[in-house]
């Protein structure tokens, strides 16, 4: 299947209030590779897997670890829930722009109708600084429905304060699991789509994986689809339409693999990256390297 490099929506784009324009713009124009691209260090796990993450790289624990990477490294913005935005951001106000993680969960419960509930407000990240917020929306999900409500009402608030909201779309549920599993094309595809649906400013999803036998009980056309990983990223782009799109870096993976998975997203009409573990369960030197690396890589796609 050949590929079609699909535009990437500019800022230009988007029909968006005054405060919605001015903190994207900051975002995409002023931090990070400000070029009209994006890349974000999320360093949300520590609540939604535990200590666990952090054993890897010990150091990575202390959130100065990050937020030295982030600013060094040029990286657009750094995610945190509450708590550590309120302990650790004040020294780095200004200088690191913050996403505040509204919503979020521990891995500790079944996970079989999953939804992150409240913990934050759109208010404590207008109080704190913040230029975007983040909400995890769990599409598919048996408690979907409650999810969407819970969204309408972060939705109409983020509308009040002007505030970007970037919706981290995750495919979840037996049902899901039954159409072909989470991160297969037809799940992520649809999850792009909803988080556009729903009024997602940014949506934030998973590179699709290819798994034949998986794939084949997904709804038509998806059953009979074999797409390369390329055209699967064009797809899930178009479905966002002008949503912007960021891709996740997920476990952590060889820096060759990290790279290509940057490339292909970013081929594919991405907006940016949005890879936390990959980065910072390395060693300081090494993750600012390859921080770098990213970054420099994501001017050369810029708008």
């Amino acid at each position: 299947m050949a590929i079609t490099r699909v535009k990437r929506p500019t800022l230009a784009d988007l029909d968006l209030s005054t405060g919605k324009r001015t903190r994207l713009h900051r975002l995409l124009y002023t931090f990070g590779p400000a070029n009209g691209t994006l890349l974000f260090l999320p360093i949300d796990q520590g609540l939604e897997h535990g200590p666990r993450d952090f054993f890897p790289n010990p150091p990575a624990k202390d959130p100065e670890f990050q937020l030295r990477l982030a600013k060094e490294g040029s990286f657009s913005g750094i995610v945190f829930q509450i708590g550590i935005a309120e302990k650790y951001m004040p020294k780095y106000a200004g200088v690191v722009p913050l996403v505040l993680k509204l919503n979020g969960k521990t891995e500790i419960p079944a996970d079989d109708a999953p939804i992150s509930p409240l913990m934050a407000t759109v208010e404590d990240a207008v109080r704190l600084g913040a230029d975007a917020v983040g909400y995890t929306l769990y599409v598919g999900s048996p408690a979907q429905a409650e999810d969407f409500v819970q969204f309408r009402e972060v939705r109409e608030e983020a509308e009040r304060y002007g505030m970007p909201i970037i919706v981290w779309a995750y495919p979840r549920g037996k049902a899901v699991d039954a159409k072909g599993g989470r991160d297969s094309l037809y799940a992520i595809d649809y999850a792009a789509r909803v988080a556009c649906e729903l009024g997602a400013d940014i949506v934030k999803v998973n590179v699709p994986k290819s798994n034949p036998e998986k794939d084949a009980a997904a709804p038509k056309p998806y059953n009979t689809m074999q797409p390369s990983r390329e055209e699967a990223v064009r797809m899930v782009v178009e479905s966002a339409g002008k949503t912007l799109v960021l891709f996740s870096g997920g476990e952590m993976q060889g820096e060759g693999d990290v790279i290509q998975k940057a490339r292909i997203a970013m081929d594919g009409g991405a907006t940016g990256l949005i890879f936390g573990r990959n980065v910072w369960q390395r060693p300081f030197d090494d993750a600012l390297a390859l921080s770098k690396e990213m970054s420099q890589m994501l001017r050369d796609y810029g708008a």
